[in-house]
């Protein structure tokens, strides 16, 4: 007799109105909204297992299904072979392990009693759902490591000022054998963060084919649900060595619920056990890590078979690629655009490039010891990387012939320029020519200085630079803090000359007779 499979609430209702309350088959089925034959068949049912209302205590749902359909138990435990689902697990992590290979060999060794593929993966399936999410995600062996930073930070005291730097904690866990890096950092800006991947690819002893990171500045510039802008300095440490960059998706934590897990580990088993430590350096507190780190990897897992280190050494390193000769050195990257002079400004230096690049936009990569200046993606200047803000890098190979092509910017027209405007504008150009070697060089701050006339006047201006001149400081700077304080309208020139001492005689200067 074919049958409707209720809720074990709706069969207990209809065996508590039959048997508890006393109404017909047909008033049962009225008040719950089903069939007759429905009732009928599960009151027949109730009353072949012997049950009567009210249940006995001892029966749980489960044993009532039993009860009322012996012959679905005996089919579920009719002599099928159960799955390994730990052993599942474990082997689908392989990049050449598929579903029906594991199906066929499970069919090899239990020809008679095995499930069908169609079975076998239904309860692979539904035994995974009851797995945490950082497990039901199917990582393949050697493919991603993920990336993130711990919320905490741990600080860090300078022994001789007593100031306390809250170092960041970087992680790096690959998705088959949870197997974890993990690095104090002085913060999470692009050199740390970026330098923190070199020693984890160094750690690991090679690198995977794609890294997982979140979507912090250092990593992506702009974040995008399908194409995010990656930092090119972070795009070219993946290309030294060969891995792609896919970030998490934002707002979807699902992406990286296996860094998720591995930071909320670190947190317990490294950051929680240095709480009551104190360290004086970075360098004290990452050898500290590393000893627990160790710890961590060889710790037995409780419901997989091994540990961190064990599943590292049998899934992943096999499929790592491997090192380049060279260990990645960071380069800070941005984009500039050449003056007029032929130099671009990096912190406050400026290096040439060749002349003809004038007005053109360049992309300087930059170390602790040289700048490397890039135009549409050729090398253009390489200089060795200075800290002398103000200063200048020439190379003579970078100048014009007789500055053939900078007709157009000749310390004659500036001087005319600056004439135009009046004879103290033209005096205080002359003295910035004369700074330096090369009239060229001095030729930025005549912009920015001869600028100003749009911006105050020709008046203030040529005002502002003869009250400099009366002060014996003809530079752009003098000459700007005067415009803005409006000094230069305090009277004429003349009139300032009087009550105005030339910086060489002031009162409060010592001169040179006063060592004696």
């Amino acid at each position: 007799m074919a049958y409707v499979r209720l809720t074990m609430r709706k069969i207990k209702e209809i065996i508590r109105l039959k048997f508890g309350v006393g109404l017909s088959l047909r008033a049962v089925a009225l008040s719950l909204n089903i069939g007759y034959g429905t009732v009928a068949n599960y009151i027949k049912r109730a009353e072949e297992a012997g049950l009567d209302w009210p249940l006995p205590p001892d029966i749980d749902e489960r044993t009532l299904g039993r009860l009322l359909f012996p012959s679905a138990g005996a089919k579920a435990h009719s002599g099928f072979v159960d799955l390994d689902y730990l052993s599942i697990y474990q082997e689908l992590k392989s990049p050449i392990v598929t579903k029906q290979l594991l199906w066929q060999e499970y069919r090899e060794r239990n020809p008679d009693v095995g499930y069908s593929y169609a079975q076998f993966c239904h309860r692979y399936k539904t035994w995974l759902g009851t797995q945490k999410l950082s497990m039901r995600q199917q990582h393949k062996a050697g493919e991603k490591l993920f990336i993130d930073y711990c919320g905490p930070t741990i600080p860090v005291v300078n022994p001789d000022t007593g100031e306390i730097l809250d170092a960041q904690l970087f992680v790096a866990a690959f998705g088959a054998s949870n197997f974890t890096y993990a690095e104090a950092t002085r913060s999470q800006n692009q050199a740390d963060f970026i330098n923190a991947h070199v020693n984890a690819f160094e750690f690991f002893g090679g690198t995977p084919k794609i890294v997982v990171p979140d979507n912090l500045k250092a990593a992506v510039i702009k974040t995008h649900r399908y194409e995010p802008d990656i930092n090119p300095a972070y795009q070219m440490m993946a290309a030294h060595y060969g891995v792609a960059v896919i970030p998490a998706r934002p707002y979807k934590p699902k992406d990286k619920a296996k860094v998720e897990v591995a930071v909320q580990i670190a947190e317990r088993w490294i950051m929680a056990r240095l709480r009551h430590q104190t360290f004086f350096s970075l360098t004290s507190l990452n050898q500290a890590i590393q000893r627990l780190l160790e710890d961590l990897n060889n710790r037995p897992f409780k419901k997989l078979p091994g540990s961190r280190r064990s599943q590292f050494e049998q899934l992943d390193q096999p499929l790592l690629q491997g090192l380049p000769a060279h260990r990645y050195e960071y380069r800070h990257i941005k984009t500039a655009r050449v003056h007029i002079d032929y130099h671009i400004d990096y912190e406050r230096h400026y290096y040439s490039v060749p002349f003809t690049l004038i007005r053109k936009e360049v992309e300087v990569h930059a170390n602790s010891n040289s700048v490397v200046i890039y135009h549409a993606g050729i090398r253009v200047a390489t200089h060795v990387r200075s800290y002398r803000k103000g200063q200048h890098s020439t190379l003579p190979e970078h100048q014009p012939k007789a500055h053939q092509a900078m007709e157009e910017w000749t310390p004659e027209r500036f001087l005319n320029w600056a004439a135009s405007i009046g004879p103290a504008t033209r005096t205080v150009v002359e003295h910035i020519l004369q700074e330096k070697r090369y009239p060229v060089q001095s030729y930025r701050r005549i912009l920015a200085l001869l600028s100003n006339a749009k911006r105050y006047s020709p008046e203030r201006l040529n005002q502002a630079c003869g009250r400099a001149l009366l002060i014996n400081s003809p530079t752009r700077t003098s000459v700007e803090s005067i415009l803005k304080q409006g000094l230069d309208q305090s009277g004429s020139i003349e009139q300032s000359s009087q009550g105005e001492l030339n910086l060489d005689t002031h009162e409060n200067i010592r001169g040179a007779t006063y060592y004696h």
